[in-house]
């Protein structure tokens, strides 16, 4: 087992720029099954006789090191030759010590980095006796072709060096196994193979290669080229206005690509780093070669989930949207949730997880993925319950968030109710009542969350209402505290209630604390305030706000001001409050700001800012501006439980409501969502005026046609 094995250390390797080899020989004869258990500190790529060991890539993960550091377990019988064989593992620091550390936290150090790996191979013998092969003082160390990998900084690499230098590893006595845990998480792997739908001249004379979708991943590279010829590429999300090369939003992410060739056909892919990017600038390409679109593919990566959902409608630039979606989720959920792939950042911030967890669990199947992540959200939180903003937290505080910290309560209970896990949530109950402690333990008030010395607002973040100079948005800091409290105590209840748990002590705190907002609170004054109050079920007077809610868009030209905080709920509030149709505006909206302005831009993925690029082609900041963020498409759980009207009336989808709400500037909507219980489809379309719908449900399921409720068996409805 590999808890009892020791780390061994490749000495020389004190810093996150140097990627070492360990490596042992070992012989292997009338081997019925081999096994492989093992894990770095920082990420490996494994090779049994120069044949990777899995497809897996930047294993082991992002974790909380300290609590949980994954080891993977591998099938190695086909790879072995019979006696001689070899096994190298080059570490990158990455995760673990990269510059993603360095970058982020006070304490970290260049050359604090324990440069170790810890296995175990286990041969069972066709004899019935078994041999055990594990990382000792009889590894050695050195380097090898990799002669640079980090997760901001790209890879270097040169095909005409061997391993060499190899010298004995330093074995770690009093290094601890108690944080080794088996892989939990998903296994991120490659997906889909992308080829250059062009290559451009840019009018500053560069070779540019335009892949037709922002991605995450790497590219292969194949040529034939002569020992030290270089390839070196550059990575670019966008082209700027003029058409040329753009990357400055990159910021201090140097997303390195240097191949030095050896002799002969090269063929090669990145194994220890990821880039996000649609555009590849050549900078560098052997002089004895012909650049053509066949020497480069783009693969996009990201961990191994099933899609589960669907969304296809009459309209072809929401479609274009639902394209967005989809990539942009794909792009983010590389082992952990992330805000974007290409730049200095790349970190697993609660608030953007929360934003779109909802949508994202119909779009994939995120249990596994979002249960391994939640448990180092609940590692991270303190004994005052506090989380911080992002998961691995690697900021070095405990201070909560609204709106972000919160994902301790939102996501447990949205990753319940997709999947219908009593154990899970049975298990994350202790998070979200830890999230409840840490706002009274600040705010010193039962029934309100207070701005206390440990609380850190965003406000409604990028909203489009925020003064100048401003990220935060005009929505008042202290209305968003109160208004999250409730809504936290709210989904506590339901959590006590489907565990078959006594609620009343929330309950009592909730009507309290409900009154407590509407006492403190009389009058909104921006959009956000009002969704707040009608989404959260906090308004006594849900028409009269509704009624403003909408006022404020139409007065605003049909448009939306809504940031991080308002724009998941904005359509829920409208369309469940009697404004169905400007709801539907809002989406087919395609004035900046609107979801539609960004498809008319371009976009493949989903922005950050609703200005990433204004309509006279001007970028935004290169400080914060990503085109690869995802909260802005937490949209999509609207179209589900809305315009679709896909529900579930209990957890996991046993049992479900289907009440579409169609709009004839759709065309038609065909939408479904695989769950647990089989899968949900809803479709309408418009012929002559009116709408015809086809309804399937695998389980017992109300449906609801303008206003006429069906209860049904399983099966396929027309209407």
């Amino acid at each position: 087992m590999i808890k009892n094995q020791k780390w061994i250390r490749a000495d020389f390797a004190k810093d996150y720029k140097t990627c070492p080899v360990f490596r042992k020989e070992f012989d292997a004869t009338d081997v019925k099954k081999a096994t492989l258990e093992i894990t770095a500190k920082g990420i490996y790529n494994a090779e049994i006789n120069g044949k990777k060991v899995s497809d897996e890539i930047l294993a082991p993960g992002f974790t909380v090191y300290k609590y949980g550091h994954q080891y993977q377990t591998y099938d190695i019988t086909d790879l072995l030759a019979e006696g001689k064989n070899t096994i190298d593992v080059t570490v990158s620091a990455f995760w673990y010590h990269g510059r993603i550390v360095l970058l982020h936290s006070s304490k970290a150090r260049e050359t604090d980095w324990e440069a170790e790996i810890i296995g175990l191979i286990t041969l069972e013998k066709k004899d019935g006796s078994v041999e055990y092969i594990s990382t000792d003082g009889s590894w050695t160390a050195g380097t090898g072709p990799v002669e640079f990998a980090d997760i901001y900084d790209g890879e270097i690499y040169n095909a005409t060096k061997e391993i060499s230098g190899l010298v004995p590893v330093v074995v770690d006595e009093n290094a601890s196994t108690d944080m080794l845990i088996p892989q939990e998480g998903e296994a991120v792997k490659e997906h889909e193979i992308l080829t250059p739908i062009d290559i451009i001249t840019t009018p500053n004379g560069e070779t540019v290669l335009d892949f037709g979708q922002n991605l995450t991943g790497y590219p292969e590279i194949t040529v034939k080229a002569k020992a030290g010829d270089q390839i070196s590429l550059s990575f670019a999300e966008i082209l700027d206005k003029n058409g040329n090369f753009y990357n400055e939003n990159y910021r201090s992410a140097l997303c390195q690509y240097v191949y030095t060739c050896k002799d002969g056909l090269n063929v090669y892919k990145p194994g220890l780093t990821f880039y996000g990017f649609r555009y590849l600038r050549v900078d560098k390409f052997p002089e004895s070669a012909v650049l053509s679109k066949d020497n480069f593919k783009a693969i996009a990566i990201y961990s191994d989930f099933k899609k589960t959902g669907s969304l296809v409608s009459g309209h072809t630039k929401l479609n274009q949207l639902f394209h967005n979606i989809f990539w942009g989720q794909r792009c983010n959920l590389v082992d952990i949730p992330t805000d974007c792939p290409q730049r200095d950042e790349r970190l697993g911030w609660t608030g953007d997880a929360q934003v779109i967890a909802k949508a994202a669990s119909y779009c994939f199947d995120l249990e596994k993925f979002f249960t391994k992540w939640l448990r180092d959200l609940k590692c991270e939180q303190d004994n005052s319950g506090n989380v911080s903003f992002i998961v691995p937290n690697l900021f070095e505080h405990h201070q909560i968030a609204t709106a972000w910290s919160d994902a301790a309560v939102i996501i447990p209970w949205q990753i319940y109710s997709a999947y219908g896990d009593k154990e899970f949530l049975k298990e994350m109950l202790p998070l979200m009542e830890g999230h409840l402690d840490a706002i009274v333990k600040d705010s010193g008030d039962l029934y309100a969350w207070k701005t206390g010395a440990n609380t850190h607002q965003f406000g409604d973040w990028l909203g489009m209402d925020a003064p100048a100079g401003s990220y935060r948005g005009s929505t008042n800091p202290e209305l968003i505290q109160a208004a999250y409290y409730v809504y936290d105590i709210s989904l506590v209840i339901k959590a006590y209630e489907a565990l078959g748990l006594d609620a009343t002590e929330y309950k009592e705190r909730y009507a309290k604390a409900k009154e407590r907002f509407n006492s403190d609170f009389t009058e909104y004054k921006t959009q956000t305030e009002c969704v707040l109050a009608l989404h959260f079920d906090l308004a006594y007077d849900k028409a009269a706000v509704a009624k403003q809610l909408a006022e404020m868009v139409h007065s605003n030209g049909d448009k939306l001001t809504t940031g991080f905080v308002g724009t998941p709920y904005l359509l829920h509030a409208l369309s469940s409050n009697g404004y169905a149709d400007l709801a539907y505006t809002l989406l087919l909206q395609e004035s900046y700001p609107s979801w539609l302005f960004s498809v008319n831009m371009g976009a493949t993925t989903m922005w950050e800012h609703w200005d990433g690029i204004n309509d006279k082609g001007d970028v935004w900041s290169k400080d914060m501006n990503s085109f690869n963020h995802y909260a802005y498409g937490a949209v999509a759980d609207w179209v589900y439980e809305f315009a679709a009207g896909i529900k579930a009336d209990e957890a996991g989808f046993a049992k479900v409501t289907v009440e579409p709400h169609p709009d004839e500037r759709l065309g038609s909507l065909d939408v479904s969502i695989d769950t647990r219980n089989g899968k949900v489809s809803s479709k309408w379309i418009y012929k002559n005026g009116k709408a015809r719908y086809e309804i399937s449900v695998p389980v017992d399921a109300d449906i609801v046609i303008e206003g006429k409720k069906y209860s049904v068996k399983p099966g396929t409805y027309m209407f």
